[in-house]
C-alpha cells in the first residue's frame, strides 16, 4: 500500500498520457499504410508512397496551404491586437476595464456553433461575401481572447522592479520597453502565437460556417470521410504533430541552456565576491 500510495501519481499520469497518445500514434502508423480500399483504417502493407508523395491529391495540399496561410494572417493580426490589449489591462486602470476583463472570457466561453451561427448570419446582414476574409476575421474573433488570456498571465508574474531599476537608470520609456520589458514579454508573447495559430489551423465548426467555398484542411477531412481519407492527410497531419513536437523541444532546450548559464554566471559572480571578502585563503600563502 505504501509503495502504491507513493507511485499512484505517476502511474495515473502516464495512463492519462497514453490514452492522450493513442489516437496520434494510430495516424502516425496508418501514414505508413498502402490501403486495399479508399478507407485508410486497417493495416495492409506497408508503405512510404503517402511520405515521398505528400501533394499525390493535389485538394490536401491545396486544402493543407489555405489552412496554414488562414492560421497565420489570423495568429498575426490577434497577436498584436491581443498583446496590446492585454498591457492595457494589467498596466492601466479606466472606466470599463473590469467588464472588459469579463468581455475577452466570453469568446471562450461562447460554444462555437453559436459563434459560427451568428457570425454567419452577421456577414449575410451586411451582403459581406464569405470566403477567406470572412474566416480569418472569425479565427482573429475566438483566437484573440487565448492570446489575452496567456500573455496578461507572463505580464502579471514579472517583477516591476526590473522596470524600475532600468527608470532609475535614467532609461527612457522607450528604452526600458525595449530592453527589460519587451525580452521578458516575448516568451509569453510567443507561446501565446503558438497557441493561436494551433486553434485557428485546428478549428472546423467557425470555418465551416463562415468559408462559404472555402476548403480549409478540417473542411477538407470531413468531406473525404464519407469516401474515404487519403493516406497523405495522415502524412500531413503527422508532419505537424513533429514539427510542433521539435518546437517545444527545442524551446524548453534553449530555456534549459539560459538557465544553465545563468546558474554558473551566478555561481561565479558568488565565488569572485567571497574572494573579494575573503582575500586571505589557503592558496595565499606559499607552499614549502
Amino acid at each position: 500500500m505504501r509503495f502504491i500510495r507513493r507511485h499512484i501519481l505517476t502511474v495515473v499520469a502516464i495512463l492519462v498520457l497514453v490514452y492522450l497518445f493513442i489516437p496520434i500514434a494510430v495516424v502516425g502508423v496508418l501514414s505508413f499504410n498502402k490501403p486495399a480500399s479508399d478507407y485508410n483504417t486497417q493495416w495492409n502493407q506497408f508503405s512510404i508512397d503517402a511520405w515521398t508523395n505528400l501533394c499525390g491529391v493535389p485538394a490536401v495540399c491545396q486544402s493543407f496551404g489555405v489552412s496554414v496561410r488562414i492560421a497565420l494572417l489570423s495568429t498575426l493580426v490577434a497577436t498584436i491586437m491581443g498583446t496590446m490589449i492585454a498591457f492595457a489591462l494589467v498596466r492601466y486602470r479606466f472606466r470599463g476595464r473590469q467588464s472588459t476583463n469579463l468581455l475577452i472570457f466570453l469568446p471562450m466561453a461562447t460554444p462555437e456553433v453559436v459563434m459560427g451561427s451568428s457570425l454567419l448570419a452577421l456577414f449575410l446582414n451586411l451582403r459581406f461575401p464569405l470566403g477567406m476574409p470572412t474566416v480569418i476575421i472569425a479565427h482573429i474573433m475566438f483566437t484573440i481572447s487565448f492570446i489575452v488570456v496567456a500573455v496578461k498571465a507572463r505580464l502579471q508574474g514579472m517583477d516591476p522592479s526590473l522596470e524600475q531599476a532600468a527608470q532609475d537608470l535614467y532609461a527612457s520609456p522607450r528604452a526600458t520597453f525595449r530592453y527589460v520589458t519587451f525580452p521578458l514579454v516575448a516568451p509569453g508573447i510567443a507561446g501565446a502565437a503558438l497557441l493561436g495559430f494551433a486553434l485557428s489551423f485546428d478549428d472546423f465548426i467557425i470555418s465551416f460556417f463562415n468559408a462559404g467555398t472555402l476548403v480549409t484542411f478540417p473542411i477538407y477531412i470531413w468531406g473525404a470521410a464519407q469516401r474515404g481519407i487519403p493516406v497523405q492527410v495522415n502524412a500531413l497531419a503527422t508532419l505537424v504533430f513533429i514539427v510542433a513536437l521539435a518546437i517545444v523541444l527545442i524551446a524548453q532546450f534553449v530555456a534549459w541552456r539560459k538557465r544553465k548559464a545563468l546558474a554558473a554566471s551566478t555561481a561565479e559572480a558568488t565565488a569572485a565576491r567571497e574572494r573579494e571578502l575573503n582575500p586571505i585563503t589557503v592558496d595565499s600563502f606559499p607552499r614549502s
